[in-house]
């Protein structure tokens, strides 16, 4: 089953997290990740928003769990912590 990476973000160094994003940008789709939404325009409908969304397409939640535990994107976390409150979770779709 595919899954969804879902990255909610509130950027307080966007310098930082810039290079954050330079990183993530190869790793992801290294691991068969596709973003399909990347920081476009929000609705927030319910609950607290965040400033950035970010959403990926992976094969597999294994797949997934493969780019956030990469070491090279591991290495660009600590950036991420540094520069913005964040959320990340990782969904199975239902295809």
């Amino acid at each position: 089953m595919a899954a969804l990476w879902i990255a909610r973000v509130d950027v307080s160094d966007a310098e930082l997290y810039g290079k954050y994003i330079e990183v993530a940008s190869v790793v992801i789709p290294d691991h068969g990740g596709e973003f399909i939404a990347r920081g476009g325009r929000i609705e927030q409908l319910e609950g607290q928003g965040r400033a950035r969304n970010v959403v990926a397409r992976f094969p597999s939640v294994d797949a997934a769990q493969a780019a956030y535990n990469d070491p090279r994107y591991q290495e660009a976390v600590v950036w991420a912590k540094e520069a913005a409150d964040r959320e990340i979770v990782v969904v199975e779709t239902t295809d």
